[in-house]
């Protein structure tokens, strides 16, 4: 149902799967367990000291199993009716400012040969569009081939959005357009990603990109625990708002299904907009 009806990625369904299975062993098999033994496996996820995202996740995973099940006919009873949801504060995404962008674009560009090219556009992409990871990495070649002013994703759910492109991002896909078509072999197809390498997908993998984006917040002086590939969708973002873009722009563009997940931007750009004016200002004075 989750694949077909739903067209859940297979990001998805391996967690859901992980979810079940844990819920299944814990509590005796779901199919014959009452709610003490539901209950019981759920206080069990905070003894074992998993987060109260983990937590909320396996709840949700359960509850829609069950409902699933009432509705096939399989249960009579939802076993898992009584699940509250843990407490979990949101935590603020990381971002980077502008100049620290700038300064591993900076970075990366001055790098000589065809993989200085390759994370010039990966990372021009990901700022540029937002885009997520699984997005950008299987990006297919044909999609840029004829310089577009924007890209036609599909995100979560299958569902699909525009995700526009700026000058800067368009002339790197350029050149390393050059680059990739320069090192292709003279016999046999061309891979049919952007992004192509030796890995089972046959494009690049989120890890690796992860890798070279790490080594570049190096060579930039920035530390690359704060930096990462969906860093630099938080950036997007923020740097959105900060501008003056109006939310329910930047939940399109984000391809957020519930404007809630978008408004956790306001409150990043809102506290990087007051610390410029108490350290800018010149009548701001320390507490």
């Amino acid at each position: 149902m989750m694949s077909v009806e739903r067209d859940a990625s297979p990001h998805t369904l391996s967690a859901y799967t992980r979810d079940l299975e844990d819920a299944d062993s814990g509590s005796g098999g779901l199919m014959q367990a009452d709610e003490q033994a539901i209950e019981g496996w759920y206080q069990s996820l905070s003894t074992r000291g998993l987060s109260p995202a983990t937590q909320a996740r396996r709840r949700s995973a359960v509850r829609q199993f069950y409902r699933f099940a009432l509705g096939e006919g399989w249960r009579a009873d939802d076993p898992s009716r009584r699940l509250d949801a843990p407490k979990q504060g949101r935590s603020l995404p990381k971002v980077l400012s502008r100049d620290e962008v700038t300064a591993i674009l900076s970075a990366v560009a001055a790098r000589d040969g065809a993989a200085g090219l390759r994370l010039l556009a990966l990372i021009e992409l990901a700022y540029a569009s937002g885009l997520r990871v699984s997005e950008l990495l299987a990006l297919r070649v044909e999609a840029v081939r004829r310089d577009p002013g924007y890209l036609i994703v599909r995100g979560k759910g299958g569902k699909e959005r525009l995700a526009p492109l700026n000058a800067s991002a368009r002339e790197a896909v350029k050149g390393w357009l050059v680059a990739r078509d320069a090192a292709r072999p003279e016999k046999g197809p061309d891979s049919p990603w952007l992004f192509p390498s030796s890995s089972a997908k046959g494009h690049l993998t989120p890890r690796r990109f992860a890798q070279l984006l790490d080594q570049a917040a190096i060579d930039a002086n920035i530390d690359p625990a704060r930096v990462s590939p969906h860093v630099l969708r938080h950036a997007f973002a923020t740097h959105l708002l900060e501008g003056g873009a109006d939310l329910r722009v930047v939940q399109t563009l984000l391809g957020h299904a519930d404007i809630g997940t978008t408004q956790i931007y306001t409150h990043v750009a809102t506290d990087r907009l007051s610390q410029v004016v108490h350290s800018k200002h010149p009548l701001a004075r320390e507490d």
